[in-house]
């Protein structure tokens, strides 16, 4: 049996929105923080740099209120029937986040995800140092998990499928037969063969 493997991108894929901005609206520096990140997806930015710098905002917020953030976080329209679609047909589905555990962890359960791959917002003692580190913090992060996906599960890139929509997911497609932009933004559908502008990801279930 050919081994197959889908990999999603979680912020606006999987989950409808950025949870960074979820965690800065909150505290009150919503804008500040969506100007970031907006010139983050558009390649504009170095992803570690902006990472690190909206992340040092969130200094001396509780633990607890970003966990309660996180389980409020809105699945993306098609989400449940994508994850379900792509399972039925061999696949094994990942999903790689720029952003955190806290509430990929959660959404890998809730959609019955093979694996999650994220960064950890350190804290002491239930309240958040403003630092971060982890597995995906830096552009090219994702296409080195990709390889390294590839060469455990023993599928090849013809086998695999990406999906995401902003600059720090360009790394996943150069390993990728399928190369979905979904609601990207333009960098992104550059890159990509297979472009879904509509708000919901059961549509790339045709083509697949």
């Amino acid at each position: 049996m050919t081994n197959k493997l889908a990999v999603f991108d979680f912020d606006s894929t999987l989950m409808d929105g950025e949870t960074l901005e979820f965690f800065a609206k909150e505290i009150g520096i919503g804008d500040k923080v969506k100007e970031i990140t907006d010139r983050a997806m558009r390649g504009e930015l170095d992803f570690f740099e902006s990472l690190t710098e909206r992340v040092s905002f969130l200094k001396g917020f509780p633990v607890d209120k970003i966990n309660e953030i996180c389980a409020k976080l809105p699945l993306m329209n098609g989400a449940e029937e994508v994850v379900s679609g792509l399972k039925a047909k061999g696949y094994k589905v990942v999903c790689f986040s720029g952003g955190f555990r806290n509430a990929t962890t959660l959404f890998a359960h809730k959609l019955g995800l093979d694996g999650e791959f994220a960064n950890i917002l350190h804290s002491k003692d239930g309240i958040l140092t403003g630092l971060v580190g982890g597995e995906m913090m830096f552009n090219d992060s994702k296409g080195q998990m990709l390889q390294r996906l590839q060469k455990i599960l023993d599928v090849t890139p013809e086998n695999t499928i990406a999906v995401g929509d902003g600059a720090n997911d360009l790394s996943m497609f150069k390993y990728a037969g399928k190369r979905i932009a979904f609601c990207a933004k333009p960098i992104l559908k550059e890159n990509a063969n297979i472009i879904v502008e509509e708000k919901d990801l059961s549509k790339i279930l045709k083509y697949i």
